[in-house]
């Protein structure tokens, strides 16, 4: 008697644990190893589709603007990367920033600035854009521009600073919004208050 309820114990152990096993098996997470692995704040930027999925409004220009800078200055991003990020930052841009801006003297101009920036010890802490109801609208020479401010706080050697910046976007023939200009400014980006 004793050999059977031993014999009945075994079998219903081995029974439990190929439904253990089974229940395993079927309920497992299947992600694989792309899924698993965590994209860097370059790589998200470098990788995003600027032809299929170009930002909609001024403000997500320059959020995604704020972005790319954010790369240059606060990773270490090989001089690939930089050109990359570079590329990117350039399909923000407008014709005659571009025209203004030639790529070789772009790209350099680029590396020595976030070298000189890396060498002062400065970071971006924080970025922000103002709200999409203090854009300023208007035509000028028949096409449609906004005007966008966007504010940095920076992280020095000698503590912290917060600068602001306006950008006048044109949208160009295809309706997208493009960075025509930018300049620092006073305060909180009032026309007013330009440097």
């Amino acid at each position: 008697m004793k050999k059977q309820i031993r014999m009945i114990i075994v079998g219903l152990v081995c029974v439990a644990l190929v439904v253990g096993y089974y229940y395993h098996l079927s309920h497992r997470s299947t992600k694989t190893a792309e899924d698993t692995t965590e994209l860097t704040a370059i790589t998200k930027i470098t990788t995003k589709n600027l032809d299929t999925s170009y930002p909609q409004t001024p403000r997500e220009v320059i959020k995604l603007y704020n972005d790319i800078l954010k790369c240059y200055y606060n990773e270490d991003c090989t001089e690939d990367e930089i050109r990359a990020l570079g590329a990117q930052a350039r399909k923000l841009m407008d014709d005659e920033l571009l025209q203004n801006n030639p790529e070789d003297q772009y790209y350099s101009a680029l590396m020595t600035d976030t070298q000189n920036y890396k060498d002062a010890g400065k970071t971006i802490n924080t970025t922000d854009v103002c709200d999409s109801d203090e854009i300023v609208k208007k035509t000028v020479n028949g096409a449609e521009c906004a005007y966008v401010t966007a504010s940095y706080f920076v992280k020095g050697k000698d503590g912290y600073t917060k600068t602001y910046q306006q950008y006048v976007l044109r949208q160009d023939e295809d309706g997208k919004w493009k960075i025509l200009a930018y300049e620092v400014v006073k305060g909180n980006g009032d026309s007013t208050d330009h440097e």
